[in-house]
């Protein structure tokens, strides 16, 4: 790693400020926003590769604000879901941000599921996620007439928001804050010294702060290694396809109708979510994809590959999930693998119900050792803390999960 002394190529007067986050998805924004609340007048710099704020991972999602249910008790996630879901119901209070509180529907199918769906109502319990509540096959169908299965767990408190918009809005109270915003400004050099630490862009541009914040999303790990961290884990970007119900069809579903999900596996399944729009989404999958900006499938870029390819744990999470990776395949090839997927719990939905919708890249950590890693991770650096892995439920988690990153940033 580059030290403070080692200034060849950093010829140009670099900018000075307390705080350097780097990357505007929700998180970089969220931690921008909980600095200066800590520090009113601080000068708090927001860098962002792209030519506008939240163009990756907090854009292209469901937009489903998680009520807490799935997470293993005493994780992250578990802690920070419920905190961050309080948080964010009163952000989005104050800051007119339309907020719909439609439920969800955790639905088993057969008895051979039972199992596991208690197990999700002892997490969801122990997790303090108030209002759940168990379901037979009657009561399911008084909550969603369309909908099949011989039990489920109903969570009433889960909504749903855009939470672009709620990016919008924070990126306005980093501005009335006093905090800066820059785009198009992609680092490509960490320089860190006793007391500061120097950011370089693509472009040559400079700045300097006490400290930086990386909530770089899917470009996380290049970052933490440029600055000197270890390179486990890895980013592998997962593609996540989405359908939409074509509009005469949306009656069909209410609220969110999910499947009971492998517990092995960070992703939930294929899913039924309205969103704020009116538009009611199928998906996601979850396919292995040659770049991490996939939006489109046949998206490939080379030093993404070739990350991915070298990485010792892709071959191990490939070698023991390759099951389900040609079932994913099945699902990025067919609309009437989706409908299939979808009718186990609305039977009355067929491939010709369904229109195109969109993708998103999940930035999925994944360990040497082939594991897919389930929670929020943090690691630290000189002068710098490093986000290295905030899947789902990390925008829902955002406002809590900024203040547990503030308070580490807070010890450098």
């Amino acid at each position: 790693m580059p030290h403070f002394g080692d200034t060849s190529g950093l010829r140009r007067p670099a900018d000075s400020y307390d705080t350097i986050i780097v990357g505007a998805g929700i998180i970089g924004l969220a931690v921008a926003r909980e600095v200066l609340a800590r520090r009113p007048g601080s000068r708090v710099l927001v860098v962002e590769r792209e030519d506008a704020a939240a163009r990756h991972q907090s854009s292209h999602n469901s937009g489903v604000i998680h009520a807490g249910v799935y997470y293993a008790p005493g994780s992250l996630k578990a802690r920070l879901c419920v905190d961050g879901a309080a948080r964010l119901y009163g952000f989005c209070e104050r800051r007119a941000v339309a907020v719909k509180r439609v439920g969800k529907l955790i639905i088993a199918r057969d008895e051979h599921e039972l199992p596991a769906l208690e197990e999700i109502g002892r997490r969801a319990n122990a997790n303090g996620v108030a209002g759940m509540r168990r379901l037979d096959a009657g009561g399911l169908r008084e909550i969603e007439p369309h909908a099949i299965g011989v039990a489920a767990l109903h969570s009433p408190n889960t909504a749903i928001v855009d939470f672009a918009d709620v990016c919008a809005r924070l990126a306005d109270d980093l501005g009335a804050a006093g905090g800066d915003l820059r785009f198009g400004w992609e680092v490509a050099r960490v320089a860190a010294g006793a007391r500061s630490i120097r950011l370089r862009s693509a472009a040559g541009d400079e700045a300097e702060g006490a400290r930086a914040v990386f909530c770089a999303g899917l470009w996380s790990d290049r970052l933490a290694v440029l600055a000197g961290a270890d390179p486990d884990p890895r980013i592998v970007p997962f593609r996540g396809g989405y359908l939409r119900l074509a509009p005469r069809r949306r009656a069909l579903v209410r609220g969110l109708i999910y499947p009971v999900p492998d517990p092995r596996l960070p992703f939930l399944g294929v899913h039924l979510t309205p969103r704020v729009d009116g538009d009611v989404l199928l998906g996601p999958s979850a396919l292995l994809v040659g770049a991490r900006d996939a939006y489109a499938l046949s998206t490939l870029r080379a030093a993404d590959v070739r990350d991915t390819l070298a990485w010792p744990g892709t071959w191990r999470m490939m070698a023991r999930w390759w099951r389900t990776g040609i079932g994913e395949l099945r699902l990025a090839a067919s609309r009437e693998a989706f409908a299939a997927q979808a009718s186990r719990y609305v039977p009355a939905l067929r491939g010709e119900d369904l229109l195109p919708g969109f993708g998103g890249v999940r930035a999925q950590a994944v360990a040497r050792d082939g594991r897919l890693v389930d929670d929020f991770l943090l690691c630290a650096t000189p002068r710098a803390i490093h986000v290295r892995n905030a899947p789902s439920p990390a925008a829902t988690s955002s406002l809590a999960l900024a203040a547990r990153i503030a308070d580490a940033a807070d010890a450098i």
